[in-house]
């Protein structure tokens, strides 16, 4: 290959430095500046890393446990061809556990004046924004023995959301809510629903239901049945305070919560009500209001993917002051949020009066199902002395709840599989008491 130019002069140089510092190593100097020689070259020839152009496009969300694709679409301005040993540098929570060295390299070929594309597959393992650091590119020479290298900016985020595994609870659920709207089976009587028709008294009817007037024309007893009202408010409260950081399984309380939520946001918006959000520990963290029906859902897993677990205690007076404000008429609240007697008895309980006094409310918490397994243990000093923890937590919990209960609440205790489908069958019997 003829050298010129930049490379002529490095040539020379080498050549220079093999003569002038080696003489008495002539031999062994000549094989030093010609490997000498060679890498210059190489580095001379290789394509220049800081006038590419690089550029970002493809995925800003993905639920966590699915993959995110983010091409990188890198152009050569220069006419040497980029050889291109490229690294696509995110958080280690960007990739699959175990990947990140292997997934964020890429080799890349682009002649001088084109361009060529590489993709980066993400799995987040988190919820939450993931941002791109940057990308550091190695350019080589024809000969691979040296190269430049250089980093661009090139920013970039991808949203991870929350999974909703319990929305397979779904379709059951929605023919259950068909059968209470009256389009697949008979319709259900109860206060503060619809009027829809009248029919004919049965033994064991709520006399409350008996409409006189058409009775007397009828000369017979009549009642009036009902329907499930649409368009009525469901207020969801996540308390993301120090109770939600607990690790139930391989995850905190707070993600079988957002789960739960996001399962009776999608089956009571199918009903016809309106839904909003509202996330607190100590101050508010997020707050959605008025969506449509078709953005509500979007709306309500982007807001919880950047909830995280605070820990520090919630306040919980300021937690029912803004839940207040946000529902000042007739609601169901549904308040996610845990079962522990001191939080409960010192924050919450003192201020149930204000809820229940206005709104339906139901407080569903996450239980742990290990609890269950210590209960049974037996054979060992440890495992009798862990069975009389966990037998003392379940019962304090109990008590708890029959307090709450006392006071009109609603009370769901439930491990994380169970507490999305619970939480749903409770909203159903409500609707179907009439109670919303």
């Amino acid at each position: 290959m003829a050298l010129t130019g930049r490379t002529a002069l490095i040539a020379a140089l080498g050549a220079l430095f093999v003569g002038l510092l080696l003489p008495s190593w002539a031999g062994i100097g000549a094989v030093t500046g010609a490997v000498l020689l060679a890498v210059l070259a190489d580095l001379v020839l290789a394509a220049p890393v800081r006038s590419l152009r690089i550029v970002r496009g493809g995925t800003t969300t993905v639920r966590l446990g699915d993959t995110a694709s983010v091409e990188l679409t890198v152009t050569n301005p220069s006419g040497r061809p980029l050889r291109a040993l490229m690294r696509d540098a995110w958080a280690p929570s960007a990739w699959r556990p175990g990947t990140a060295e292997t997934a964020s390299r890429h080799t890349l070929t682009v002649p001088g004046g084109e361009r060529r594309r590489a993709v980066s597959v993400l799995a987040p393992s988190r919820r939450g924004d993931h941002h791109a650091h940057r990308v550091t590119v190695r350019s080589l020479g024809p000969l691979g023995l040296a190269g430049r290298q250089g980093s661009h900016h090139v920013p970039w985020t991808v949203r991870a959301l929350p999974p909703f595994h319990s929305r397979k609870h779904l379709p059951s659920r929605l023919a259950r809510l068909r059968e209470l709207d009256g389009r697949t089976s008979v319709l259900t009587r109860g206060q503060g629903t619809e009027f829809d028709s009248l029919r004919e008294y049965l033994p064991g009817d709520d006399v409350r239901s008996i409409d006189w007037r058409a009775s007397a024309r009828r000369h017979t007893v009549a009642v009036r049945t009902w329907r499930p009202e649409r368009d009525r408010h469901i207020l969801v409260v996540l308390d993301t305070g120090r109770t939600s950081a607990g690790r139930v399984g391989d995850a905190p309380r707070l993600d079988a919560a957002l789960d739960a939520a996001l399962l009776l946001t999608a089956l009571a918006t199918r009903a016809g009500d309106r839904v909003d959000l509202l996330a607190h520990d100590a101050h508010k963290r997020a707050a959605v209001v008025g969506s449509s029906p078709s953005e509500i859902l979007p709306a309500f897993t982007n807001a919880m993917a950047l909830l995280e677990p605070a820990l520090h205690e919630t306040d919980m007076r300021s937690l029912v002051s803004t839940a207040l404000k946000m529902a000042p008429h007739r609601s169901l609240v549904v308040l996610l949020t845990g079962l522990d007697a001191a939080p409960v008895e010192d924050g919450l309980r003192p201020l149930l009066p204000l809820l229940t006094k206005r709104h339906e409310v139901v407080l569903a918490s996450v239980s742990d199902p290990h609890l269950d397994v210590l209960a049974t243990g037996r054979g060992t000093v440890e495992a009798v002395y862990g069975a009389a923890a966990a037998e003392q937590t379940r019962a304090d919990r109990r008590h708890t709840a029959d307090r709450l209960t006392r006071h009109g609440v609603t009370v769901l205790d439930a491990p994380p599989a169970q507490i999305a489908p619970a939480l749903a069958d409770t909203y159903l019997a409500l609707k179907a008491a009439g109670r919303l």
